[in-house]
């Protein structure tokens, strides 16, 4: 089932975004996916059909929507090392002004729309820093998220008083954690804090380190990619959307 790309309207402006799974007369649960760093671009829209097709209508927002429209940098060639480090090098900075505050504005944006084709509550699942921000939305609006998969995220557990986990205790959604193993963007101890972080809260969750698997393993286009995790990673996903909004 293909998509197409539409525009959603924020506060600060309009995001390009892939939809798919839209099915005339029929209306399906819908499922946000927060992208990778390396942003929106052919394989994240393979990922969002392969959701879709499950029965699923599934929005991903081009999140650095503030910089352009995507892709931001050439995404072809990312397998390369030299080419992925010149898009890390160029996209970090536009990361790092995506801060909390706008991402939960954003979501606004993004949720309202999802909510007005699939109802609520919806679904969230993110990958890299997605994963961290996918968080950050479900805790803002606790009672329009049902879930969040998280896979092979960073920045969790942070030294920062905005850190993640510190806000453990607004989520209302299930969540899934799958780890990346020997992650340094979240290492064991973070993993730990995130953990005790979610127990505190009494939030229904299931986090798990995936043995072996590199940072960014379910993405097809870089090197890290792991075929095995990836495909673990769709099974687990599948669950929890099944348990949750189906």
């Amino acid at each position: 089932m293909g998509g197409k790309m539409i525009e959603v309207r924020t506060a600060d402006g309009v995001a390009d975004c892939y939809l798919a799974g839209l099915e005339e007369g029929e209306r399906r649960p819908g499922v946000l996916f927060v992208m990778d760093l390396f942003g929106l671009r052919p394989h994240i829209k393979h990922m969002v059909d392969r959701i879709a097709d499950r029965g699923f209508v599934v929005l991903a927002p081009n999140v650095f929507y503030r910089a352009g429209r995507a892709p931001i940098v050439p995404t072809d060639g990312l397998q390369d090392l030299a080419n992925l480090q010149e898009a890390f090098d160029k996209l970090a900075p536009v990361m790092s002004e995506l801060t909390t505050d706008r991402m939960v504005a954003d979501a606004d944006a993004y949720l309202s729309h999802l909510e007005g084709i699939a109802g609520s509550p919806v679904a969230i699942t993110g990958y890299c820093m997605g994963g961290r921000l996918g968080w950050e939305i479900a805790a803002a609006h606790p009672n329009r998220v049902a879930a969040l998969g998280s896979f092979h995220a960073g920045g969790l557990a942070t030294d920062g008083e905005d850190s993640p986990h510190l806000c453990a205790g607004a989520l209302k959604a299930e969540i899934y954690l799958g780890f990346a193993d020997g992650d340094e963007h979240m290492t064991p101890e973070q993993i730990a804090t995130v953990e005790s972080a979610l127990q505190d809260a009494g939030v229904n969750y299931h986090a798990e380190v995936y043995a072996g698997a590199p940072h960014g393993f379910t993405m097809a286009d870089i090197p890290s990619y792991d075929e095995d995790a990836a495909e673990r990673h769709f099974t687990e996903l599948f669950a929890l959307l099944d348990r949750t909004v189906r």
